[in-house]
């Protein structure tokens, strides 16, 4: 009986360390190829002007980092090689310009830019989101509900934009309440 209760411990045992050898191999891993793609880019585009696609997963990986600054230098970057390119669907680039102000707390020139980004693709439900979010940061809660609201008819299962979108009701509908 206690053989086999020790068996159930060491096996048990086993699992948990194997596991956790698991997940911590997969994140060393993850880091490698990140550094390695980091060092690939830093030395590249140092000497020798990028494309859009480089700057763009460079800026990605400050952003990963929180290097905000970083990234959203990369992602100008990114703009201007766009633009030399002649690259039509630059929303993801205003976007990521975006959340890297938004990381800054600088929430105004996440609106500019997430607006940016909804000019050129306005079916686009990640700065939509990130729109509504920014909105919500400096308390303009309507202007957030109709944000959350837009990605809700575009993408109707989006668990983020419906569970803000409800909050935001509520909120409105307290705060309505409370003026009467």
């Amino acid at each position: 009986m206690e053989s086999n209760l020790l068996t159930i411990y060491l096996v048990i045992l086993l699992a948990i360390l194997g596991g956790a050898s698991w997940f911590i191999l997969r994140q060393i891993l993850k880091t490698r190829r990140m550094e390695s793609s980091l060092s690939r880019l830093q030395n590249k585009l140092n000497n020798e002007p990028g494309t859009t696609q480089e700057y763009f997963e460079l800026g990605g990986i400050y952003l990963s980092k929180n290097l905000s600054v970083q990234a959203i230098a990369q992602f100008q970057k990114a703009l201007k090689a766009a633009e030399a390119e002649s690259e039509e669907n630059i929303s993801p680039i205003y976007n990521a310009i975006g959340y890297g102000y938004f990381l800054q707390e600088q929430y105004d020139l996440a609106i500019r830019n997430y607006k940016e980004a909804l000019k050129i693709n306005p079916q686009y439900p990640t700065a939509l989101n990130n729109l509504g979010h920014a909105y919500e940061k400096k308390n303009l809660n309507s202007a957030a509900l109709e944000a959350y609201e837009q990605v809700c008819n575009l993408e109707p299962k989006n668990a983020i934009a419906k569970q803000r979108a409800e909050t935001l009701k509520r909120r409105l509908v307290t705060t309505k309440s409370s003026k009467d």
